[in-house]
């Protein structure tokens, strides 16, 4: 089955019902040796086309995953990203903001953290979030601190939506390319993974009680989730709402979209002047008679 990646695109100014977007679809894969495989051949052509990218240093890659608590962000980033070099990759988590990050605009703790070119940037959770947890408990909000803050909240989350496609339209006009994808993992998927992070004892650090009480708010997640993807899913920085109920068949989504973006860059291996090749040539023939 082929992967169109115009089939989990949000489209610019579409109007976004998360309860219409599938969390689960047929598979690509038709077993698990099938998905091992062609797993194995998207990373190998990931591995290939970051090492043209640390080369070319001409683009940077921003890796954005969003999505509610055990939809198989870790996993899909570990297995997507296995064989990319670390010293061109770097993957940042965000929690709860500390007092110090508090003290800044809502942009700043993740736009330090930022790829340089030549470089891929994954975001685990990102500044969405102020968007999408702050927008769910208004308490979060209070405690930021906002000089003159509006009555109507909805004004507040316009203003940043408004942010961040300035700051998407900044990045990509300077090199770097957004990807950003939404797992979206249905409730009844999300029990029985929670079910059995306690049943298995190696997975039982991955479970909080914090996240039954997240839960809980199933369906305000839902509409802030909506509402974020239709005000910044934009052409140069959009969305891919990624069925998560089957994590094979997601991280087999994901691999796919990143590559075909990056192969969309066209990047080649920097051209040597014939003045360096003849220096080379001169070295070499230097060295094979040493």
């Amino acid at each position: 089955m082929d992967i169109k990646t115009k089939d989990f695109r949000v489209a610019e100014g579409d109007h976004v019902d998360l309860d219409k977007w599938a969390t689960n679809m047929a598979p690509v894969y038709t077993e698990k040796h099938d998905y091992k495989q062609m797993l194995e051949d998207h990373v190998a052509r990931l591995s290939a086309q970051q090492q043209l990218l640390y080369a070319a240093n001409s683009h940077a890659v921003l890796l954005i995953f969003q999505a509610m608590d055990a939809a198989g962000k870790d996993g899909a980033i570990r297995h997507v990203m296995s064989g990319v070099n670390p010293q061109g990759c770097q993957v940042f988590s965000f929690k709860h903001p500390s007092a110090d990050e508090l003290e800044h605009d809502f942009l700043w703790r993740t736009t330090r953290n930022l790829p340089a070119r030549g470089r891929i940037g994954i975001f685990n959770r990102s500044y969405y979030e102020e968007v999408l947890i702050a927008r769910v408990h208004p308490e979060i909000l209070a405690n930021e601190g906002l000089p003159d803050r509006p009555k109507d909240d909805r004004k507040v989350w316009k203003h940043r939506y408004r942010s961040i496609n300035d700051l998407e339209q900044h990045l990509h006009a300077n090199g770097t390319r957004i990807i950003k994808f939404f797992l979206h993992l249905s409730k009844d998927e999300q029990r029985r993974r929670f079910i059995e992070r306690i049943d298995a004892r190696d997975k039982n650090w991955k479970f909080s009680a914090a996240d039954i009480t997240e839960r809980g708010f199933w369906d305000e997640y839902m509409t802030a989730y909506g509402k974020c993807l239709e005000a910044t899913s934009t052409r140069h920085a959009p969305w891919h709402v990624v069925p998560a109920d089957d994590k094979m068949n997601a991280r087999l989504i994901v691999s796919h979209i990143l590559l075909e973006s990056l192969e969309a860059l066209k990047m080649t291996y920097p051209q040597v002047s014939a003045a360096r090749m003849a220096e080379l040539l001169a070295i070499r023939k230097q060295l094979a008679t040493s």
